[in-house]
Parts: C-alpha cells; structure tokens; sequence
C-alpha cells in the first residue's frame, strides 16, 4: 500500500517548493553522540568500534558534545527549512534503524538505534527513500524493524518494503491545496547494491531496477497513480562515490524517465559530493546530490572532491505541470558532525566547481551575495 504522508494546510498554489538533499547516515558514529548510542561493536576490516569515527571527526574538527539533543546533527538546516517552508522534504536515509545482530556480509554495516528515532524526524522529513546499498545492513530482521520504526513514528518511506510490492508502492505526499507528490524509490547495482537484495513476492527488500526492467512497466504504475495535478518524483540511487563522470547508461535512463515513464523529477544520489545538475524537457535531473549528514568526518582519501560540503537543494516547479520554475542551492558544511552555514570561500569554491561540472549539461551555477547558488538554464 502507498504510504501517505499528510501536509495538506493551506491555499491552492501555482508552484510547489520540494526540499532534496543527498544521502542522510544517522548509524555508526553519529548514533554514539545521540542520547540513546547502540551497540558500538563494527565489523570492518580496520575499524572494531563504531565511537572510533567520533574520534577521527574530534581529531580533524575537536571535540563533540555526547548525548546530544535531536536537533544537534541538523544544525542550522533546521532554520534554512523554517525560513523556506518546502512544501515536501524528501531525503536518502542510508540505514537501518535496528538493534538486529544480524550482520550483511558486506564490509561496511550502518545502523541507528531505533531510540534514536527523534533525531530523524527532528527535520520533520515528508519521505524517506530507503532503495540503497545499506537499508539492508543487517539483512531482512534489520530492514523490518527499521521499517517498523518509521511507521510507528509517522514518517513515510519508499523504495523498500515487505515485498515487491510494497517496495515499488510510491509514498504519497498531500500538498496544500490540492495535489500530491508521488516519490517512487529504485536502487540500481552500480551503487552497490546487491541483486539478493531485491524485494520479491514474499521477500523484504529494496525495489531493485535491474537492466531488463521494461520502462514500460514503470511507466504503467506512474500512470496508474499519477492525478492531475500531481507530480512524481523518481528518487534513485546509482552510481560510484567518487567523481563527476555521468555515464552514457545514466543519462539516457534519466532522460526515459522523463520521457517514457512521466517522471517530473529525477532524484540522483549515491556520490559523496554533488555532481551536474540538468534541465531536460523543463524538468530537472539531480545526478547526485552528494553526501548531506554523514560520520565520514575525519575519513582521509578523497580530500580534492570536499565531501564535508553539502548542498540542502530547493526547485521550485509549476503546478500543475511540473516544470522546473527555479532551483536554489544552499551550501552546509559539515563540522562535529553538525551542519553549518558554509563559509563564503567554500560557497564560492562549491559554485566554480558546480559551474565547471553543469555547464556541458547546459546549465550554470552562479553564486549570491548571500553565499546561496542559484542555478541557471
């Protein structure tokens, strides 16, 4: 069944603003400075416990604050979101909500405390998408509890469920007004996730888009949800960590998307840092939204691609229709494990190197007096 998530208060409008961010990890060292921490043992190669990537973070940044309140890690996004008042907020939450011990044969496992759950819903999320390569960190118990969680604390998700069906079920968004947002999850293996963990007729698991999937299929189930008025959402999670290369694959997917299936935006994310930004046919394409709330602190290797800057990103599109109106980009970086206003040299660093990466897609990216980004078609 769709999971509906009710912002319905207000006047009809002739455009929707959508809060997008990239990926959101609340597990591992985040989940040790909330109130609750879980079990900090890990399974990594080089890393036993989960308070070691607090102290990386300390070594790089000082020190964190323990026991920290819900709101702490959000920062000051929380006030970029009241000032804004984004219609929807939809966000990536790479991982499991769940005390399961059930280890994913994977290297790298995230979980959160299922305790902690007032620190995800401090953003007051409308969706959380969930179709990526750590929902099943701790196998099938982990990803039921952490479905469990969400429901039982009010906050939708999409692109994982109890089976199939479930998985592919689009969460529902009431707008003011009238209309819906209609956020359909996929993961893809280029992102690591693995082909077992698809969601099947009986099976938990993620709604996997595998190469022989007809986009025709897709097509049929937007158009048997999609109202007038509504728009639809492809939030997707594909691709490397690392670099701004957008393969031939994933752009002419992007464009079907749009074209084939009715998409009115599509939802990039599984890069560490943001990658190019593009308008086709007046609807906009995200192709990674980078990294947003992450432990990955005082992690050394890919400094050149400034990870710890995030981009919380604001299109605003015409209802009905769902063309792109306006996108502003409003720059964070990432400092304790708390999101802060960045500072003017990295909003113009975060500008040029958006501007050098969008530009071949035809769009551009100009910086404001106010340190925001405004993006140009």
């Amino acid at each position: 069944m769709p999971r509906i998530a009710n912002n319905a208060a207000g006047l009809v409008r002739s455009s929707v603003k959508l809060f997008l961010c990239g990926d959101v990890m609340l597990g591992r060292g985040i989940d040790q400075i909330l109130a609750n921490p879980g079990e900090p043992r890990l399974y990594e190669r080089n890393v036993k416990l989960a308070t070691t990537y607090v102290e990386l973070a300390e070594r790089i940044n000082g020190p964190i604050p323990r026991k920290v309140d819900d709101t702490y890690v959000w920062g000051d996004a929380l006030a970029e979101l009241d000032r804004e008042v984004p219609d929807a907020r939809i966000i990536n939450l790479e991982t499991s909500i769940t005390t399961s011990r059930s280890l994913a044969p994977k290297g790298i496992n995230y979980k959160m405390n299922p305790a902690n759950i007032g620190c995800l819903a401090a953003a007051r999320p409308s969706c959380c998408v969930l179709a990526n390569n750590h929902v099943l960190d701790w196998d099938e118990p982990g990803l039921v509890e952490t479905l469990d969680t969400l429901r039982h604390a009010g906050l939708a998700y999409a692109g994982a469920g109890l089976d199939a069906d479930e998985a592919a079920a689009p969460a529902i968004i009431e707008l003011a007004g009238g209309g819906r947002v209609l956020v359909f999850g996929f993961a893809l293996e280029t992102s690591g996730v693995p082909a077992s963990w698809a969601a099947g007729a009986c099976k938990p698991g993620v709604n996997l888009l595998a190469s022989d999937r007809p986009l025709a299929q897709i097509a049929r189930s937007v158009e048997a949800m999609k109202r007038p008025g509504d728009l639809a959402l492809a939030s997707i999670h594909w691709g490397g960590n690392w670099g701004y290369d957008v393969p031939a694959k994933e752009r002419a997917l992007a464009h079907a998307l749009i074209d084939v299936a009715g998409f009115d935006v599509v939802h990039g994310h599984s890069s560490h840092h943001p990658k190019p930004i593009e308008i086709h046919n007046g609807r906009l394409i995200l192709y990674g939204c980078g990294d947003f709330l992450t432990d990955y602190e005082g992690i050394r290797g890919y400094e050149t691609y400034r990870g710890e800057l995030a981009l919380m990103y604001l299109p605003r599109l015409a209802m009905p229709g769902g063309r792109l109106v306006s996108l502003e980009l409003v720059p964070f970086r990432l400092a304790k494990f708390r999101l802060n206003r960045a500072s003017s040299e990295d909003a113009t660093w975060l500008a040029a190197t958006l501007e050098r990466k969008c530009s071949p897609f035809g769009t551009h990216v100009a910086l404001r007096r106010d340190n925001r980004l405004t993006v140009l078609w």
